[in-house]
């Protein structure tokens, strides 16, 4: 009910008007019982004709116009939920793409898709018709009070079948939002299963998880169907109250009305309209109680989206270096997984200068790709800092650090857009022939080139439909849009062919040549031999650090001589 008020005083003017309009169709809906006690009383009683075509001529009016006001009512509703509806979708969105890594992954993938798709469900709950309903809601006590005045007798029946059936409706949007929160938790982990089906087709096939996900999924159905039982069980029960009510009341009010009348307290003409008023009175009160699954629903929802906007949020202002040199600094950084018994390391000082080269080494699971998400912003560490030219990266706006690191992931992922789209994210205003320069450099040409659709072929499935080496070199032409002064490349020539392996030293050659900072996660032989420092991440707790052996000098990158064509090594 608050999010109903808050949407309403949003727009008070609209608000006022929408007032205005239910007052004026429900005073207007009196028009019937009225008609009926005036034809009962004076035209069956006298048979004046003229009585009657005056009767039916004022009652259509009010008719034609409480409907009138009813569509006038109903595109204020619908102005009023318009904009909030925009605002809650573009809220949720936002929260999901500023949230920091760290923090978002915490909650599992299912759940977060329904926290996307819940504003949905908040719209369809507050919807024109809807609040159409709520605001009718108050206009129950006219009718009752109308209603009293005809027979205070029949007024207190018509309220006790009204105040139960409110009273359902209250209850029910509880007992309704609680059973679908639990709802809400296991969509999510339905989910994750289809998830698998749809996204490790393959893996399911050719491992045999079929069983295994069937099982599951029967787990999920019977869980699953359990709380729409319960939730349709508490639904029907509203609705059987209701008719159960109007019927119950209906009868109460003509046995009673018949009583009065018979004692001369009451005409039948306002014993029939005192039937018409309950019955209005009742109705608008259960049309709010149907609403209960809906609004509960909505309850839910909305907690789920205060649950995720707590989340720690990515700096939006902040420090923004003039001109980023391509200094790197590590001071006492530590780092460990929530759960984990152990650092993945600890204590890791590390002063890289410009133009430096750092190659990362370890088994899997060692931390290479964790400490390549440090360096680009993606975490943080539990302890230290990171500091680029002596600035600490927490301090740091991460769009504009993004803009500063050439970032080759191990696993890349894209967005479900065009390459081009894809590409230029870093760079809206990028030219095509950079383009061509950048696909030339990360050997891709011939797949653009292939593909039907060129630079606006779209990427589906996030890219997951690609073969892992095309995968890679159109992350490799992502990571150079940026020019930046940091490298940071995780396993850059795993699952390429000689072609982009070749591709990925020539880069390096240049980039080395450029007195950019680079940072390396390989093991590749002939990457390994070129680094100038060598990061053990087996060493543990403490990283060892130490002066590669393999490299034939450590000089500065600029003072490197030309690295020929067919020569893989980075620098020399």
């Amino acid at each position: 009910m608050l999010t109903l008020i808050s949407r309403l005083a949003s727009r008070p003017g609209i608000f006022l008007s929408m007032l205005v309009a239910s007052m004026m169709l429900n005073v207007l809906a009196l028009a019937q019982p009225i008609f009926v006690i005036q034809v009962l009383n004076r035209y069956v009683a006298h048979g004046v004709d003229a009585t009657l075509m005056t009767l039916s001529t004022g009652t259509l009016i009010a008719v034609v116009l409480e409907f009138g006001f009813r569509q006038v009512r109903m595109r204020f509703a619908n102005v009023i939920a318009l904009k909030p509806d925009e605002q809650t979708s573009m809220s949720n969105f936002r929260t999901m793409l500023s949230a920091r890594l760290s923090a978002l992954e915490q909650s599992p993938a299912g759940l977060r898709r329904e926290f996307l798709s819940g504003a949905d469900a908040v719209a369809q709950a507050f919807s024109g018709p809807n609040i159409a309903t709520l605001l009718d809601l108050p206009f129950a006590l006219m009718y009752l009070g109308v209603l009293y005045l005809l027979s205070p007798q029949l007024a207190g029946i018509a309220s006790v079948f009204a105040f139960i059936v409110l009273l359902a409706g209250i209850f029910g949007t509880h007992g309704v939002g609680a059973a679908t929160g639990a709802m809400i938790k296991q969509s999510g982990e339905g989910g994750r299963h289809i998830g698998s089906v749809i996204k490790a087709a393959e893996t399911v096939r050719v491992f045999n998880a079929r069983p295994f996900l069937m099982h599951v999924w029967q787990i999920h159905t019977r869980r699953a169907q359990a709380l729409a039982r319960l939730i349709s069980g508490k639904r029907g029960f509203i609705q059987s109250l209701t008719q159960t009510a109007t019927a119950a009341q209906g009868i109460a009010i003509i046995a009673a009305g018949a009583v009065l009348v018979v004692r001369q307290e009451l005409d039948v003409g306002a014993m029939i309209g005192a039937n018409i008023l309950a019955a209005r009175a009742l109705s608008t009160v259960a049309r709010y109680a149907a609403l209960s699954e809906g609004l509960g629903k909505a309850r839910q929802q909305i907690r789920l989206f205060q649950e995720f906007q707590r989340l720690p949020a990515e700096l939006e202002t902040g420090a923004a270096l003039g001109d980023y040199h391509g200094g790197l600094a590590f001071k006492d950084v530590s780092f460990f997984y929530p759960g984990s018994s152990t650092p993945l390391f600890e204590t890791l000082d590390l002063d890289l200068k410009p133009g430096s080269v750092l190659l990362v080494s370890g088994t899997n699971g060692a931390g290479k790709t964790t400490l390549c998400k440090l360096l680009a912003g993606l975490i943080e560490p539990k302890r230290g800092e990171i500091l680029a030219d002596g600035v600490d990266l927490r301090q740091i706006v991460p769009e504009w650090w993004h803009q500063q690191i050439c970032y080759l992931p191990q696993e890349p992922t894209f967005l479900n857009a065009t390459i081009a789209e894809n590409l230029s994210t870093l760079d809206p205003e990028i030219e095509p022939d950079g383009l061509n320069r950048i696909i030339e450099r990360a050997a891709l040409k011939p797949f653009i080139s292939e593909s039907r659709d060129g630079f606006n072929t779209m990427i589906v499935d996030n890219g997951a439909t690609l073969s892992l080496g095309i995968r890679r070199r159109l992350a490799l032409a992502r990571a150079l849009v940026t020019d930046g002064r940091l490298v940071i490349f995780d396993e850059p020539t795993e699952a390429l062919d000689e072609q982009g392996r070749q591709a990925v030293y020539d880069i390096l050659n240049d980039m080395s040549k450029e007195g950019r900072t680079i940072v390396v996660c390989s093991s590749d032989p002939n990457i390994m031999q070129a680094a100038q420092f060598a990061l053990d991440l087996n060493q543990k707790p403490v990283p060892r650090i130490v002066p590669n052996p393999a490299h034939p000098g450590i000089r500065r990158a600029e003072s490197a001589p030309e690295t020929h064509q067919n020569g893989p090594e980075v620098i020399l």
